[in-house]
């Protein structure tokens, strides 16, 4: 499955200059924050895709105005076409404002996220704005990673973790792609084109039963 990831700074090539060859083979549209809203609905209308989206730290605009025909997958999972794909949006909170958590509140979020991504049996993608720390942040607050999203990785081992936040053009040493033990850690700033395939599911033994006719 071919996926078009964006974040931060809008696109010119895929807005001012938008082409049909340009999401070729592109079946869905990963959001990683702080982009125009308008950005997000002419997306929905020109692509003949699904867009979904995660916060960033300066979308607070989008919990009264959200981008029309966009899904906002913050703190749920989803499925689509067989891939599940979770999303936390937001960064370390640095000043007032919404859309900023601190540490705490961070892992508050993920632990509640758990039992959903248990019910769909696993991961294949987690999306964020901010990075892992010490994975593609930087040493000031308002760009430091999150800890706790180890916890995620650690846990279920996801093939992707999509993020934004850390512009690219802040400097020649900031890495597009990373890798946390098998997952493929990708920062998003304006745009990347990725391929993902689900992982395989397991066959779930569904009684004690069936075990013991095995032995």
């Amino acid at each position: 499955m071919k996926l078009l990831a964006i974040a931060d700074e809008e696109c010119k090539a895929l807005w001012d200059y938008y082409s049909p060859d340009k999401v070729k083979d592109v079946e869905m549209i990963l959001a990683c924050g702080d982009l125009n809203r308008h950005y997000l609905e002419y997306l929905v209308t020109m692509a003949p895709v699904p867009v979904f989206y995660v916060h960033g730290n300066h979308d607070e605009s989008y919990d009264e105005r959200p981008p029309e025909g966009a899904v906002c997958i913050d703190d749920d999972v989803i499925e689509y076409h067989g891939l599940r794909i979770a999303g936390l949006g937001g960064a370390c909170r640095y000043r007032t404002g919404a859309w900023q958590f601190t540490e705490a509140e961070m892992k508050k979020r993920v632990n509640r996220l758990r039992g959903k991504i248990d019910r769909h049996h696993g991961l294949d993608v987690l999306v964020t704005h901010a990075p892992l720390h010490g994975y593609g942040d930087m040493s000031d607050l308002a760009h430091r990673g999150f800890t706790v999203f180890r916890d995620v990785l650690d846990r279920y081992h996801p093939k992707l973790m999509l993020h934004g936040h850390v512009h690219m053009s802040y400097g020649a040493n900031i890495p597009r792609e990373q890798s946390y033990g098998s997952t493929r850690i990708v920062n998003c700033y304006e745009r990347v084109y990725l391929d993902i395939e689900p992982a395989p599911r397991r066959q779930a033994t569904h009684s004690l039963l069936s075990r013991l006719w095995q032995r």
